[in-house]
């Protein structure tokens, strides 16, 4: 009782308790949002999620998951870690779809339909006994990675979290522990380190409070202005801002502020990062949905924009930009995958690539369940269908209104 009032305090759980053949509406180019926008992030959804949950509650991921590579002899060493890839960043992305209650009936069954898929596909995950066991440190540092987006998601989905057997969640708790003999190298890894020390925070359990200082101060040390950190000490022109940095600083501090006021004045520092960075994601959705293509990991497509659908989960951006231009701006940003060729093999896994199948765009650490960083673009999902982000009135955003001709305020770096 006192885990579910901390973390109503710290904004983390949702106020609503969990109510326990698909042709999507495409989105053209060039052209406005559905009238039902909404349905379309459903289909995206259902599209990255049916084949992972539906393949791992069976116990056969690892039998089902295609393990594709840029160059085939990198499979052998990506198939130790390909399938926690998988779960953790799914299940990251839909966790607060996964936590909030649905009105309409369809989008109900749905929910319900993810979630017990969910529930056991997470006890086949850290079930030594199943053949879907998940590498959580037994091999190489990568686990350390999607161990920490699973937590992750856990923190967006408290619900899943306690409808866990308390043997699973001593399950659980254990094989996130096994990350701890992982030293995370001097970059956005020692977030991941972070979020799992902050989910024992959530989940009551004895915390490293040094992981999570060490990856906050370094950070704040790898700052280059403008909202923009480095990836290390160097800056990338990349979309690891976006991927990892700003939604885990985010979080991170959201849970350990509720938990030590002092963190506090740090949250504020940092949140005024966020907001700028958020307002410079949006600004980079061109007119026709395109973004810039920079940087290494492209093909995590969609999850590019995991900060910017984290401030509007939060209900968090920045005062000049209206939900429902950010609304619109990522729905014409889906819309645009969904229309794409090739994405997704004949079984419904998705293909390394970009707008299409392009398997040389992949560095040698890509493989088949890195993809599913995509489903981040899917966190404003978890508010309900009243929400101003979805209720409120279409609207274009900044990239679309210029090219329109229509005057706008400079815009200004922090």
């Amino acid at each position: 009782m006192k885990r579910r009032t901390f973390l109503q305090n710290a904004g983390v759980l949702g106020a609503a308790p969990l109510i326990p053949s698909f042709i999507p509406q495409s989105v053209s180019a060039q052209s406005e949002p559905t009238v039902n926008p909404r349905k379309l992030w459903l289909d995206y959804l259902k599209k990255l999620t049916e084949p992972v949950l539906t393949a791992l509650a069976a116990d056969q991921l690892k039998e089902r998951m295609p393990v594709e590579t840029r160059d085939p002899k990198q499979g052998k060493d990506r198939v130790k870690y390909t399938h926690l890839e998988a779960f953790g960043r799914l299940l990251c992305g839909i966790a607060p779809w996964l936590q909030t209650k649905h009105t309409d009936p369809t989008e109900q069954a749905l929910q319900e339909k993810y979630f017990t898929l969910a529930l056991k596909a997470t006890e086949n995950a850290v079930n030594e006994n199943a053949r879907d066991y998940m590498n959580w440190g037994e091999e190489g540092g990568q686990p350390l990675v999607d161990a920490s987006f699973f937590a992750y998601a856990l923190l967006r989905c408290p619900n899943l979290w306690y409808a866990l057997s308390v043997e699973t969640q001593r399950k659980v708790i254990n094989c996130l522990k096994k990350t701890r003999t992982i030293k995370p190298p001097e970059n956005n890894w020692l977030l991941f380190a972070a979020m799992i020390e902050a989910f024992f925070i959530f989940a009551g359990e004895p915390f490293d409070k040094t992981k999570i200082e060490y990856a906050i101060n370094r950070h704040l040390e790898w700052y280059k202005g403008d909202g923009m950190f480095g990836d290390g000490h160097d800056f990338h022109w990349d979309y690891y801002n976006s991927f990892v940095i700003h939604p885990y600083l985010y979080d991170i501090l959201k849970i350990v502020a509720a938990n030590d006021p002092s963190y506090q004045s740090t949250r504020n520092q940092i949140i005024e990062y966020n907001l700028r960075y958020a307002a410079v994601l949006e600004r980079m959705i061109g007119p026709d949905s395109s973004y810039p293509l920079i940087g290494r990991s492209i093909t995590y497509r969609t999850g590019a924009f995991h900060h910017l659908a984290n401030m509007a989960l939060q209900s968090h951006l920045p005062e000049h930009l209206k939900p429902a231009q950010v609304r619109c701006a990522l729905t014409a940003v889906i819309g645009k995958f969904m229309t794409s060729k090739d994405i997704l093999d004949q079984n419904g896994w998705l293909r390394i690539g970009l707008y299409g199948h392009q398997p040389s765009l992949a560095e040698g650490y890509i493989s088949t369940g890195s993809l599913y960083l995509s489903s981040a673009i899917l966190l404003p999902l978890g508010l309900p269908a009243s929400d101003l982000f979805w209720s409120s009135p279409d609207e274009d955003w900044t990239a679309k209104k210029l090219a329109k001709g229509i005057d706008l305020p400079a815009d200004h770096s922090l």
